[in-house]
């Protein structure tokens, strides 16, 4: 198992060293929105954890902060494990499975060389025309000890996304619904549900009983606006009396991918 360190000068388990600096740079992008207020004594729900770097930037930040962090796929679930040790907040939970709308096995698509891109819907990367956008947006908005990445010639960025897809596995990963999951860890308040599951975001929330939106105060979704998706889940949310703001990261400018954040 690799170890990296992030811009903060901390130090984290990883499976790819480069993809957890870019994670930790989104994460601060989460964090620094004046729409989501955290303090110390929430109750964090992160969907979609990968290795636990959400988890680990707000045990640093945030006395007896509880998160339940979950991440359905073996070897990347193996490294959030570890990562929630290390932070000392006891607190920090684990737990080995996805969110979907109902309660299944399913096979999900490992990427080895880019386990951020595992997903359980493989057809969202079946065009490279997506990954190369995303892959150009991240180098042009790469953390600030990334000085080789402006030396990256565009015409070698086929080759980047050729080797990140290279060699994918398929894990039979369990997924649960978020009210499921709610009444299995016996969560009675979520002061912030994050969710970002490549693709699989509209089918974790149609996995949330009317009773359960009640105790969600705020959320932050990545949303992949495909067929609508963006529209209709913002509609949702808005219908469930939650303010909304929709914010486009500069690394990802000109992909489908958005920020949706909302509060009540």
């Amino acid at each position: 198992m690799k170890k990296t360190s992030l811009i903060d000068g901390s130090q984290i388990y990883c499976i790819s060293p480069t993809e957890a600096q870019m994670l930790y740079e989104h994460i601060n992008g989460y964090l620094n929105h004046d729409f989501i207020k955290i303090k110390s004594g929430d109750t964090i729900i992160d969907i979609g954890a990968n290795i636990g770097v959400f988890g680990i930037k707000l045990s640093s930040m945030f006395s007896n902060v509880k998160i339940f962090a979950f991440e359905p796929v073996d070897p990347i679930f193996d490294v959030l494990k570890k990562n929630a040790c290390i932070t000392n907040n006891k607190q920090f939970k684990v737990f080995k499975w996805g969110l979907s709308d109902k309660n299944e096995l399913l096979n999900c698509t490992y990427y080895p060389n880019s386990p951020a891109m595992s997903t359980s819907n493989p057809d969202m990367w079946g065009s490279n025309k997506e990954l190369l956008t995303a892959l150009k947006g991240n180098l042009e908005n790469a953390p600030k000890n990334w000085w080789w990445a402006k030396y990256i010639p565009h015409f070698f960025y086929p080759y980047i996304v050729k080797r990140l897809r290279k060699n994918p596995q398929q894990i039979k990963c369990e997924l649960k619904t978020i009210s499921e999951s709610i009444k299995d860890c016996q969560i009675e308040k979520i002061n912030l549900l994050k969710i970002d599951c490549e693709g699989n975001e509209l089918k974790a929330i149609n996995g949330i009983k009317d009773s359960d939106w009640d105790i969600i105060m705020q959320l932050i979704i990545e949303v992949h606006d495909i067929n609508g998706r963006l529209e209709h889940i913002v509609k949702m949310l808005k219908d469930k009396h939650y303010s909304v703001d929709i914010v486009k990261e500069a690394s990802l400018k000109d992909t489908s991918l958005y920020n949706v954040y909302a509060h009540r």
